[in-house]
């Protein structure tokens, strides 16, 4: 299977809760396509450089995917459809990239 990074902004009045439903519904959409979710990354609610939709900040979730590209393409679809999202993102990676081993590296140098 193809790996996939997706991030998404939920809208800045939805609690912490809701955010996690979204995303908990979004997993679903992959499993049900024959993928799965390797890891949820929360970032929390943070400001946009400029205003979407009249909303000035947003909470922003990334998940790194591994399914097949028709998995992807209803995942997108179940976001486009959702109103709570206003921005995502889906990329595909050669192999996830892991905060930790960011941060090691640079410490290093």
């Amino acid at each position: 299977m193809t790996n996939y990074e997706s991030v998404l902004i939920a809208r800045q009045d939805l609690g912490a809760s809701q955010v996690k439903d979204i995303v908990d519904n979004l997993s679903n959409v992959i499993k049900n396509q024959g993928g799965e979710v390797v890891r949820v990354d929360n970032w929390g609610l943070k400001n946009l450089a400029y205003r979407i939709k009249k909303n000035r900040k947003g909470h922003y979730v990334l998940l790194n995917i591994s399914a097949p590209a028709t998995a992807i393409s209803e995942f997108e679809r179940v976001m486009r459809i959702n109103e709570d999202i206003i921005r995502y993102m889906t990329v595909k990676v050669d192999s996830f990239s892991d905060a930790n081993q960011n941060s090691e590296s640079a410490a290093e140098e």
